[in-house]
């Protein structure tokens, strides 16, 4: 959905003042699906880690890998620009970092919801949709332990297997979240830890297909897969 760049100006320009006056920021353009979008980021993700109390890092193990725009999630979002059609659809992406494939994905016509286990995190995502003039909803979400209820058309996340510890809790997300005949698509620069999760996510009854992309950009080529993650038909 989108809005009126001239009545969310207020509400971009305080977002903004507020967010520079913690971080150092970088503003960046894309294109998707021959459209032109601005991402608000961290300059230096590591920066941030001065910020983590050692009592935060205990209970939570919390990096802030949410400030950083990833190859995944570029790559990601070029591919629902392309390939996929989500007008009318209810979406939701957890881990969403800043909000890119979130905002592209309202951008194509879907119906939004955007998760971050970060509260920094979401601040990002409000300003990222507004500034890209689209709209749509944002929550706090922890993957290993779903409370929503909602059950959704398709679920979206960017380079979210980089912990062992998160591979089980992400596939009964993608279980709890998705409708019956739902489709999730992760998209991972090829970690080893991502053949354990496609293992995991068989032996709980899902099918796999995957999309080999390349994301050109940045020092150097990175090889990202897309996963398509489907329920098994029939114990199929």
């Amino acid at each position: 959905m989108h809005e009126s760049p001239e009545g969310n100006g207020q509400e971009l320009q305080l977002l903004y003042k507020s967010l520079a006056a913690e971080y150092d920021l970088t503003e960046t353009l894309y294109t998707f699906g021959a459209h032109s979008f601005s991402f608000l980021s961290v300059r230096d993700s590591y920066a941030l880690l001065d910020r983590i109390s050692p009592e935060e890092f205990i209970k939570d193990e919390q990096m802030p890998y949410w400030a950083e725009i990833w190859p995944s999630a570029i790559t990601l979002s070029s591919y629902i620009a392309d390939e996929l059609s989500l007008k009318g659809l209810r979406v939701i992406e957890i881990g969403a970092g800043v909000g890119m494939a979130s905002t592209v994905a309202a951008w194509k016509g879907a119906s939004v919801l955007a998760t971050d286990y970060s509260l920094e995190a979401l601040r990002f995502v409000r300003y990222n949709s507004l500034r890209n003039s689209v709209t749509f909803e944002n929550d706090r979400l922890d993957w290993r332990l779903v409370k929503c209820r909602e059950k959704f058309d398709l679920l979206f996340a960017a380079d979210v297997l980089y912990e062992r510890v998160n591979l089980h809790p992400i596939v009964t997300a993608i279980d709890k979240l998705l409708k019956p005949d739902g489709v999730a698509y992760l998209a991972d620069p090829r970690r080893r830890l991502a053949e354990q999760f496609l293992e995991l996510a068989a032996e709980n009854e899902f099918s796999i297909t995957s999309f080999p992309r390349k994301y050109i950009g940045g020092s150097k080529d990175v090889a990202v897969n897309i996963y398509r993650i489907t329920r098994q038909k029939n114990g199929q």
